[in-house]
């Protein structure tokens, strides 16, 4: 089977940040909840007990993220109220985008740990991503698709205006 391509520059920033230290970075969730400006933090929606927000780095058009308030990195760390409130903005979500999206499916997913591919590993937060048919999987071992995460032009500009110590 053929890998094939797709191009997705605007994850470059998301790829080439050098990772921080665990707790050397506020969470960005946390950040967001503690000011009051929703626009600049990209909130949609905040409920008694959990916040909805606009994903940076998106899989595909109309990913959102749904958090608990607390910043909790297991399920059972979760009050029932906690779990309710934040499945019940899932839900709300899902049809939100169903009906102003029309999407044909969603990929709603949680990664618990750096190993199952959490990019917050401290604070949970579910994935909602809007799915098209005929649009590309987003992972490559299913769908044989391989996301890139630059356009050839900036890696062309980036190799041709390094500083390398040779001309």
């Amino acid at each position: 089977m053929s890998m094939e391509q797709l191009w997705a520059p605007w994850r470059l920033a998301y790829v080439a940040k050098e990772p921080t230290p665990a707790g050397a970075e506020p969470c960005f969730i946390c950040r967001g909840l503690s000011e009051s400006d929703d626009r600049k933090n990209q909130i949609v929606e905040r409920t008694e007990h959990g916040v909805v927000l606009l994903n940076k780095f998106p899989y595909n058009n109309g990913h959102l993220l749904v958090a608990p308030r607390a910043h909790q990195s297991r399920l059972d760390g979760l009050s029932s109220a906690e779990t309710l409130d934040v499945m019940g903005a899932v839900a709300r979500m899902i049809a939100r985008l169903e009906r102003l999206m029309k999407p044909d499916g969603f990929n709603v997913g949680l990664n618990l740990g750096l190993a199952a591919g959490a990019g917050l590993p401290g604070h949970l937060h579910w994935h909602i991503v809007p799915r098209w048919n005929g649009d590309t999987n987003f992972m490559p071992v299913l769908g044989g698709v391989k996301v890139i995460a630059q356009s050839l032009e900036s890696l062309y500009d980036l190799l041709t205006t390094a500083d390398d110590g040779r001309k």
